[in-house]
C-alpha cells in the first residue's frame, strides 16, 4: 500500500526560509482577479511555461543529473541558468537529489517516494524540508568543478528573480502575474507530479524495481517527462518516449540543437528496438 506518513515524522522540520515563499507565490496566484486573462497574457503564461518547463527536463533532469547529452562550457552554463528560472533550487541540489533518487528509487532512503513517505511528502514536504536542504557533495563532484556553477547553485534564486524582473520589465505587471507567478506555481505542480503521481498512476511497459509509470498527461505538460517508467528503465537515455505516440518534445529539441552542433553526444536508449517491441 502507499504510505501515509508525513513528513513529520522524518527528523527534521520545515526549512520557513523555502516554506514562506513558496506560499506566497501560491497565494500571489489569487492576483489573477485583479488582471482577468486575455490571449496575450495566456500567450505569456504558456510561452514562459513550456521555455522554463524545458530548461527542467532538459536542464536540470536529462543534462545535469543524468548527463545523457554534452553541451559546451557556455551552453552548459545558460542551460543552468535556464532550469534555475523555474525557481526549483540549484543545479547541483537537484541534481544530487534525483541521483539518490534513482539509486534508491521507491525505497526507504528515496528522498521522495510516495510508497514510503506518502504523497503530500513526494509532491511538496521533501522540497520544503530540513532533511533535503543541504546535499552531498560527492553526488555531484562532475559538476562541482565549474566555478560557475557553484556560484549559481549557492545563489539558486538569482535566475528566478532576473527572469520575474524582466517579465514585469517588458510586459507588465499583468504580464508578471500569468507569465511569472501563475506560470511558476504550474511548473512547480507538474514537476512535482513526476515525482508522486508518476509513481503511482499509469501504465507500466518495464518491469523496474520501482514504482514508475508511463502517463500521457503528464507527458504532455512536461515535455516528455511523463514517459516515466520508460526513464527508469533507460534512466541515462537522452530519449524518454519510444514509441511514434509518445511524444517526447525535450528530446525533439535537444535532437535539433545537436543538428546544429550545440548538442553532442546523445545517449540512446539502451536495448535494442526489438526489445522495446517485445517489453510492450
Amino acid at each position: 500500500m502507499v504510505g501515509v506518513t508525513v513528513a513529520g515524522e522524518i527528523r527534521g522540520r520545515y526549512q520557513w526560509g523555502a516554506v514562506i515563499p513558496f506560499v506566497l507565490i501560491h497565494i500571489g496566484v489569487l492576483a489573477a482577479f485583479f488582471a482577468p486573462p486575455t490571449p496575450t497574457l495566456l500567450a505569456w503564461l504558456a510561452g514562459s511555461y513550456f521555455l522554463r518547463m524545458f530548461g527542467v527536463t532538459a536542464g536540470y533532469h536529462r543534462y545535469f543529473s543524468h548527463r545523457s547529452y554534452r553541451l559546451g562550457r557556455t551552453a552548459q552554463f545558460l542551460m543552468a541558468v535556464l532550469a534555475q528560472t523555474s525557481g526549483q533550487k540549484g543545479v547541483l541540489w537537484w541534481a544530487a537529489h534525483h541521483r539518490q533518487h534513482h539509486r534508491y528509487a521507491d525505497r526507504e532512503q528515496d528522498v521522495h517516494s510516495p510508497w514510503q513517505r506518502g504523497f503530500w511528502w513526494s509532491h511538496i514536504g521533501w522540497i520544503l524540508a530540513n532533511d533535503y536542504d543541504s546535499y552531498d557533495p560527492k553526488k555531484v563532484a562532475d559538476w562541482a568543478k565549474f566555478p560557475e556553477l557553484l556560484w549559481l547553485d549557492r545563489h539558486h534564486w538569482v535566475p528566478a528573480a532576473g527572469y520575474g524582473a524582466l517579465i514585469l520589465a517588458l510586459g507588465g505587471f499583468p504580464a508578471f502575474i500569468w507569465g511569472f507567478i501563475i506560470s511558476t506555481v504550474l511548473l512547480y505542480h507538474c514537476t512535482f507530479a513526476i515525482n508522486s503521481v508518476a509513481h503511482l498512476a499509469g501504465s507500466r511497459r518495464f518491469d523496474t524495481p520501482d514504482h514508475s509509470r508511463n502517463n500521457w498527461l503528464l507527458a504532455i505538460l512536461t515535455l516528455g517527462e511523463g514517459w516515466h517508467n520508460n526513464h527508469h528503465f533507460s534512466m541515462g537515455s537522452c530519449r524518454q518516449g519510444y514509441r511514434w505516440w509518445e511524444i517526447d518534445v525535450t528530446y525533439m529539441v535537444i535532437k535539433a540543437l545537436s543538428l546544429v552542433g550545440i548538442a553532442t553526444d546523445l545517449r540512446p536508449f539502451r536495448t535494442p528496438a526489438a526489445a522495446i517491441e517485445r517489453a510492450s
